[in-house]
């Protein structure tokens, strides 16, 4: 079943329709509709029609580019240069942005293992070679790197470096140093995919990694998860030496930069203090049903199955015994009327199969109990 039919059957979680906990997107009753209507009507009220007009720069509105700086400041805690950031139709278009102007068919670009799945898609279909990286508690295993990087030659080294998806763990700081300084020594791109950067729940958050100020980093920011997947609006923060690269794509020189009229919408947004405010609120949401299905899964999972509880982002990754296989309880969960994604979705090698990935932030806390409560009635019947 689709996402969007999903979507029409959740006040009955219990009824004859399922719960895909698998569903990693934000619940369609909390984007922010009267916020973008306020915006777009302050916009339309300035009687500027340079927003209806293509862009002036292909790196995107100098104005759009100086309120995101502003933004990005305040919530980072670290220096942004307006600069230094290149307009984007979302993370994804930034990832194959680069991809395509900082990597050729047949290079070898390195993933975390297990990484984000549609990434991986993205990378097979430029015809790039994918080499896993391990990762462990504290993300990527630099040490696995450094003998890697003694026979394989990257372009870049994609990372989620803020609560992963899908394992939710976060890259320590000294890790990020470390990778810098290989990505230096051995010449390859970090590419790190930090859209979950403002969405921390517990302690503290580690500066991005652009704030490393490294010629070698491109980061890549979104408001798909901070104000709306629709927009399709996001940003690369890295050297502006490098933007006479990415503005070679044809897309951008023939549409003469990415959405002006979105990007003048979501300016206002935050302009008038709608982005800040709304962001807020998501993550008090977020922090709650995140919090609630943790306490669930803690009554309801069998003692065999375990989850590293995460401190942000939308998911949690559950490790099962070795003997099940999470693409063979996937078939049974129809039966229990809910979903979720297996561990070898996250892997060019189909590795991971006795982990799944859920999340918390498409559903409400009612719905996510019912669904976690039939996640462990599957697995205890499994396991019997």
């Amino acid at each position: 079943m689709s996402d969007i039919a999903l979507s029409k059957s959740k006040s009955q979680p219990w009824g004859s329709e399922p719960i895909d906990l698998g569903i990693g997107r934000p619940d369609f009753r909390l984007l922010p509709l009267a916020e973008l209507q306020q915006a777009a009507a302050h916009r339309c009220s300035l009687a500027d029609t340079t927003c209806l007009q293509y862009a002036s720069e292909a790196s995107g509105s100098p104005s759009l580019r100086g309120h995101l700086a502003d933004f990005l400041i305040r919530h980072y805690g670290s220096v942004v240069r307006p600069e230094r950031l290149f307009i984007t139709a979302g993370a994804s278009h930034g990832l194959d942005l680069i991809s395509g102007r900082f990597a050729q068919p047949g290079d070898t670009v390195f993933v975390e293992a297990p990484t984000y799945f549609l990434a991986l898609k993205l990378f097979q279909a430029r015809n790039l070679r994918i080499v896993s990286v391990p990762t462990d508690a504290e993300g990527v295993d630099v040490v696995a790197l450094e003998h890697l990087l003694e026979v394989e030659k990257p372009a870049f080294l994609y990372t989620i470096p803020i609560h992963h998806n899908p394992t939710s763990v976060t890259l320590s700081v000294a890790r990020r140093r470390k990778l810098v300084e290989l990505a230096e020594k051995h010449e390859f791109f970090i590419v790190a995919d930090e859209v979950y950067q403002l969405l921390n729940y517990e302690g503290e958050t580690p500066i991005p990694f652009a704030a490393l100020d490294n010629s070698r980093v491109f980061s890549l920011g979104s408001f798909s998860k901070i104000l709306g997947p629709g927009l399709r609006l996001g940003w690369i923060e890295t050297e502006p030496e490098h933007f006479s690269i990415l503005s070679q794509c044809g897309v951008i020189q023939s549409g003469g930069g990415i959405n002006p009229f979105t990007s003048a919408i979501v300016e206002s947004a935050i302009t008038l203090g709608l982005q800040d405010a709304y962001l807020a609120r998501i993550r008090e949401v977020y922090r709650h049903r995140c919090a609630h299905m943790i306490q669930v899964l803690d009554d309801v999972l069998p003692r065999t199955v375990s989850f590293t509880k995460p401190k942000g982002g939308f998911f949690l990754w559950l490790k099962l015994p070795q003997s099940i296989n999470s693409n063979d309880l996937l078939t049974e969960a129809h039966a229990f009327k809910i979903g979720f994604r297996p561990g070898t979705l996250f892997s060019p090698e189909k590795d991971f199969t006795n982990f799944l990935r859920i999340s918390f932030t498409y559903y409400n806390e009612t719905e996510l109990e019912w669904g976690c409560k039939q996640l462990g009635h599957l697995l205890a019947s499994h396991l019997r």
